[in-house]
């Protein structure tokens, strides 16, 4: 099938013309972490009011911190259906396009294993120091749950796109209704058109056109919402010191340095292993990946950052346009080694410590298991709270543990979310290189896109 000249989304910007450091992105949002802390500090010292509930800066942190929340999932539906019948389209023209698309999810599978092999050494390795101070009053089971039925029958849209509204009424009688949606279902949806779209043929040309020119515009609305970062990180960080206060984050001390040690071993250990193996240069890659890297690290979004993840990869990694455009949004809601892998794992032995339970091989095993497997039940904008309470669930560990962590998720958040996105550009420049679908001579040049 055939279809019109294929429209490029818009670079946010151009490398050709040098930035001054202070309009650069990174440096913006370095700079609203910095004054978040300060804030949150500033809250926590104004203290709570007489009548109870939040003070007045710390009502302004969590509002706007939930309005940034609100805005990078706004665009999550029809980016994931834009971004997935428009790949499906470009992958067809790829000759080995089947065994592009099997090799990058066997490739998922054996980050995933590496990557929860690591976070499970940590784990008992740490172990001694892991609940140290820790106090049980903050231990309370999450509003959502991950478990397998709910997977499994998640497969299945209730509607179109699998889209749904929630209602709800409070104390005085007044009903609010919040939309929501599953994002497997969204992406099976969009395979399923995309799939039907290459097989229509010619006729379809003109819907594949539409959608690659709603994929470009949506792409440049986000980009509008990312920069609103600097604003976004102030206010979920301060939001998480006015809420919790630096106690209960200090006694968390031990458990965010253990994740953020394991983050740190497969950055520097597995991932370059995997790409020396692969004839490709370690230092090279992180060179080019870094406006990804860092701009997953302060919004937390996989799926914010997915316009990115597929430029760098495309762009600075070398790799076809049109198996990057189908790597990227796949992976950014089914590859997480993050919050899918590392985090769940050492959580889970963090919570059966607390509660005083041994975990045996089984147990480990099953640890691998729902890691390798798990990550697409909780596809996407879910986020790693509803994959661990997955992974407790199947280990018959106690959900209030999840309750215990929620003090520091911002701060955990923020490193699973970047070693979620390297991975992602790491599996797309792996399969690349495997199935010659890589130029080298791009990968190995000065990057051409950075944020």
């Amino acid at each position: 099938m055939s279809t019109q000249t294929e429209t490029r989304p818009a670079a946010p910007i151009d490398n050709n013309k040098p930035q001054p450091f202070y309009t650069k992105l990174g440096f913006q949002i370095t700079v609203g972490l910095v004054i978040g802390l300060i804030l949150g500090l500033i809250a926590v010292n104004i203290g709570t009011p007489a009548e109870g509930g939040r003070n007045w800066l710390a009502t302004l942190l969590y509002e706007v911190g939930s309005a940034y929340v609100k805005l990078l999932t706004l665009l999550v539906v029809p980016l994931v259906v834009t971004a997935v019948i428009s790949s499906i389209a470009r992958l067809q023209q790829v000759t080995n396009a089947a065994r592009l698309a099997v090799q990058t999810l066997i490739w998922f599978a054996i980050t995933a294993l590496a990557s929860v092999i690591v976070g499970i050494i940590v784990g008992l390795v740490s172990r001694p120091w892991l609940t140290a101070g820790v106090s049980g009053d903050a231990a309370a089971e999450p509003s959502r749950v991950g478990s397998w039925t709910a997977f499994l029958l998640g497969l299945i849209p209730n509607n179109f796109l699998g889209l749904s509204v929630n209602a709800s009424t409070n104390a005085e009688g007044v009903v609010t209704a919040s939309p929501s949606f599953s994002v497997l279902q969204v992406l099976l949806v969009s395979i399923l058109f995309g799939i039907a779209a290459v097989k229509v043929g010619e006729k379809a040309a003109p819907f594949v056109s539409f959608m690659e020119g709603a994929l470009a515009v949506i792409q440049k609305v986000l980009w509008w919402i990312i920069r609103l970062a600097p604003i976004g990180t102030a206010a979920l960080i301060g939001r998480a010191v006015a809420t919790y206060g630096w106690a209960s984050l200090a006694s968390l001390g031990a458990f965010v340095i253990a994740l953020y040690v394991a983050l740190i071993i497969v950055w520097v250990a597995v991932y370059p292993l995997i790409l020396r193996f692969h004839g490709l240069n370690v230092g090279q890659f992180y060179r080019n990946v870094w406006p990804a890297i860092t701009l997953g690290f302060f919004t937390r979004s996989s799926m914010g950052t997915m316009p990115v993840t597929e430029q760098v990869v495309e762009r600075n990694l070398g790799v076809q346009r049109q198996y990057a455009s189908f790597v990227a949004p796949l992976a950014a809601t089914t590859k997480m080694d993050g919050c899918a892998s590392i985090y769940p794992a050492l959580a889970s032995i963090f919570v059966a410590q607390f509660y005083g339970i041994d975990l045996n091989l089984t147990h480990y095993l099953l640890i691998a298991f729902v890691a390798v497997l798990g990550s697409a039940a909780t596809a996407g904008t879910t986020g790693a709270t509803v994959m661990l309470t997955l992974m407790l669930s199947t280990l018959g560990l106690p959900l209030e543990g999840v309750g215990l962590l929620l003090a520091v998720d911002a701060i955990l958040d923020m490193g699973r979310t970047a070693l979620n996105v390297t991975g992602q550009a790491l599996v797309a420049a792996v399969v690349a290189k495997r199935e010659k679908v890589m130029d080298t001579a791009v990968y190995d040049a000065k990057p051409s896109f950075s944020a």
